[in-house]
């Protein structure tokens, strides 16, 4: 990601945070399909994201077009990220989905996690290779594949979870679709303020034992802590946490691995 787009980020991300209550699900659907729209248009991405055009301009432009059209929230987000400079073009479909997400993790209430949601959609489609290929093919048609995500998770998750899974079936733009969860659950994450960590251990931890593992990782990455727990039997005993590019193994398997490779 180049500087011109981070500094671009931000100056959408402060947008989004200035709206409050107004950037709510619908805000981040519409984000969304603004992100779709310039994706799809050429013409159109072209002079949003054109560095060379002035930033009256651009806001002028897109008020021009968008007003009336879409909620004041989804307009402001979108009048910003027109006004920035953007080290690719493709950059501010990125940023507007990015967006999207960041509307509607605010939308949730505090009692439901969105990134557990993601995480379980993520474990399903990880252990059914037929769904995962249903979800990632490039021959399918994306509605076909909206109506897979709307089958598969009509009662299961809430209208947060299944607008941001939409989307990525939607939209894919050469991800793939384990790719886009993760990188949708780190995106939630981060919005409330929190750091994704993935522990893998032999069993399910305790209470006790993820509140000492929370209040550690916690002091280590000076943020709150989102978990993603995975039980992995093979581990024999001890934890493995991957945070970002961070793994800290201390998992029995590991240990005997290391012993064996000394040995050897």
């Amino acid at each position: 990601m180049g500087s011109a787009t981070r500094e671009a980020l931000t100056a959408v991300r402060d947008t989004l945070a200035q709206q409050g209550g107004a950037a709510d699900l619908g805000a981040g659907e519409e984000l969304f399909s603004l992100a779709r729209l310039l994706g799809s248009s050429v013409q159109l991405r072209s002079a949003v994201a054109d560095p060379t055009a002035e930033p009256a301009e651009k806001k002028a432009l897109v008020e021009r077009v968008f007003a009336g059209k879409v909620s004041g929230a989804a307009l402001a987000v979108l009048s910003t990220a027109a006004q920035q400079r953007w080290s690719e073009p493709g950059d501010i479909v990125d940023g507007l989905e990015e967006a999207g997400v960041r509307a509607i993790a605010d939308s949730a209430p505090e009692s439901l996690s969105i990134s557990d949601e993601l995480f379980a959609v993520g474990r399903a489609v990880a252990g059914d290779a037929q769904l995962e290929l249903a979800l990632r093919s490039k021959l399918a048609d994306p509605a076909a594949k909206v109506g897979v995500v709307e089958r598969l998770l009509q009662t299961k998750a809430s209208a947060q979870t299944v607008a941001i899974v939409r989307q990525l079936v939607a939209d894919p733009r050469g991800r793939g679709i384990r790719e886009s969860l993760r990188w949708a659950q780190q995106t939630v994450a981060d919005q409330k303020q929190a750091v994704l960590a993935t522990v893998t251990s032999a069993q399910p931890l305790t209470a006790a034992q993820l509140d000492r593992l929370r209040a550690a990782l916690s002091k280590r990455y000076g943020k709150a802590i989102a978990f993603n727990s995975v039980i992995d039997p093979e581990l024999i005993g001890g934890l493995r946490v991957r945070v970002g590019d961070d793994v800290i193994d201390s998992s029995v398997a590991t240990r005997l691995s290391d012993v064996r490779l000394q040995l050897a």
